[in-house]
């Protein structure tokens, strides 16, 4: 085979394998745009505030991300997840002692089994009763809506990584295919400049000694 073909072929080809790379960067580049801004949205709509530095308590304060996102408001996947587990993950195990909206639902029911049955014998500690009902009752429900706040903001952290998975993926597709276009014009010019009739020449192995 003459060596301008062989150039010819490999430029070609690498030049149809950059298209392609940049093809897909342009549909990964698309697709973390898509996830930002849907990301960026959702949150803008909750209107969502960070605490101002000068309002943090003292345990909100270990926390870096409550000190570097203080008085912003809430927009992108990175200060969801930090609102999500260092602010309402902090004050959920203040309400619930540790417990989660499961874990307090035996503690419910069993108060409400004891009301019931203090208000068939009126036991002298119903008033009592029903007030540790009531308590935990609304301890239940501000660990439900915590809980649930807190895990529509780490879906939306989710959503934000594919975005930027998506993001570096589009990079390495747009570097690929910046290499590929590089080495094709570098064949392409190696083929211009190679005369028609020159024959690729294979490199000769090297003779092993004969032995006997």
């Amino acid at each position: 085979m003459k060596r301008r073909t062989l150039d010819l072929l490999f430029s070609i080809g690498g030049l149809g394998l950059a298209v392609l790379l940049l093809v897909v960067g342009i549909v990964l580049t698309t697709n973390a745009n898509f996830a930002n801004d849907y990301v960026h949205d959702q949150l803008a709509q909750q209107h969502i505030s960070f605490k101002p530095a000068n309002a943090l308590t003292d345990e909100e304060k270990k926390s870096d991300c409550l000190r570097e996102y203080a008085g912003q408001r809430l927009t992108t996947g990175k200060q969801a997840e930090c609102y999500a587990n260092e602010f309402i993950g902090l004050h959920l195990k203040a309400i619930g002692g540790g417990k989660t909206y499961a874990d307090l639902g035996g503690p419910e029911s069993a108060l409400k089994a004891q009301v019931a049955q203090a208000e068939q014998t009126k036991a002298a500690n119903l008033a009592d009763l029903q007030k540790q009902l009531a308590e935990t009752s609304a301890q239940r429900e501000t660990v439900f809506k915590g809980e649930t706040l807190r895990g529509m903001l780490l879906t939306s952290y989710g959503f934000s990584e594919f975005g930027r998975k998506a993001e570096q993926g589009a990079l390495a597709m747009y570097l690929g295919a910046a290499l590929l276009l590089l080495l094709s014009v570098a064949g392409l010019w190696h083929a211009v400049r190679t005369p028609a009739s020159e024959a690729f020449a294979a490199p000769e192995r090297a003779k092993e000694p004969v032995t006997r």
